[in-house]
């Protein structure tokens, strides 16, 4: 009998309806109201809550917000990481090599190559071949490559032609000498007096190992040759090779000018280095 009216009372306190109302706190009007039992108070929010418990389940299982939680991450992102990870260790690599080219470079530059020891007869054993397994008969290509480099060097008019031994070089610059070669008083060169944008030419073949704008001496280009030798140009007006160019004998290189501290007018101020030091340009060129 008591668990019957236990369960009762149980049914009755679930089932008793209560009323929700809302008023206008002013007037005391009813607005909303609701018909209420604790049980359907239940059953609502349980519902709600497995409802909002759900719909946080597939947000995060179907959007990229999963990506955001801590320890949670798709595939594709661990294999985007994976790449990124190969591709930086490429990176590395390649700026070790890059970084010990331009070294080795430096060290060209400075001329403090250091001579190491080693075998000759591990570099002959690694690239030794068997010269009957190697097919040496001339191709095509190779012979019509021969053919038009043997004319080209036979009708070349930029060659550098030479007498007694000695470089003879091309005018860079045709116009009036205001001044000479005076080691005396440092001038190591040559002044070319020309009217503004007269092209400079250069005195050889060679390539291009600077070419920039200084403040003493303005626009300047140098070139090295063969022979050791290196053509200087400054004061120029401005520059039509960069450095790094391949240039011919007899190619303009700049114009002229009157740019830099040290000028007064327009003119080529040209110097020419051999072995290192500076020689009078009037021993290599005629500038008549």
């Amino acid at each position: 009998m008591e668990k019957k009216k236990r369960r009762k009372e149980i049914k009755r306190k679930l089932l008793h309806k209560y009323r929700l109302v809302i008023l206008n706190e002013s007037t005391f009007e009813e607005k909303i109201s609701f018909k209420l039992s604790r049980l359907n108070v239940f059953v609502s929010g349980t519902l709600l809550a497995i409802g909002l418990i759900a719909f946080t389940t597939l947000l995060i299982a179907f959007t990229p917000l999963r990506e955001y939680i801590p320890g949670y991450s798709s595939t594709a992102l661990k294999r985007q990481a994976t790449e990124l990870t190969y591709k930086t260790d490429s990176l590395v690599n390649a700026l070790e090599y890059t970084n010990r080219y331009l070294e080795n470079v430096r060290k060209v530059l400075r001329g403090d190559i250091e001579t190491t020891q080693m075998n000759p007869d591990s570099v002959f054993e690694s690239i030794k071949l068997d010269p009957s397994q190697v097919d040496l008969s001339p191709i095509r290509e190779d012979s019509v490559l021969r053919a038009e480099v043997a004319l080209e060097d036979k009708y070349n008019l930029f060659e550098q032609p030479t007498f007694d031994g000695s470089v003879l070089l091309y005018t860079p610059l045709s116009g009036t000498i205001s001044q000479g070669y005076d080691p005396d008083d440092r001038h190591f060169a040559i002044d070319i007096v020309a009217q503004r944008d007269t092209p400079v030419k250069s005195v050889a073949n060679g390539r291009v190992i600077f070419s920039e704008w200084t403040a003493a001496t303005g626009y300047v280009v140098i070139l090295e040759h063969q022979q050791d030798m290196i053509s200087v140009y400054k004061h120029n007006g401005s520059l039509t090779k960069e450095q790094g160019a391949i240039v011919r004998a007899g190619e303009v290189i700049a114009t002229v000018g009157n740019t830099g501290e040290l000028t007064t007018g327009p003119h080529l101020h040209f110097e020419l280095w051999k072995n290192g030091n500076p020689v009078n340009p009037m021993n290599y060129i005629d500038f008549k």
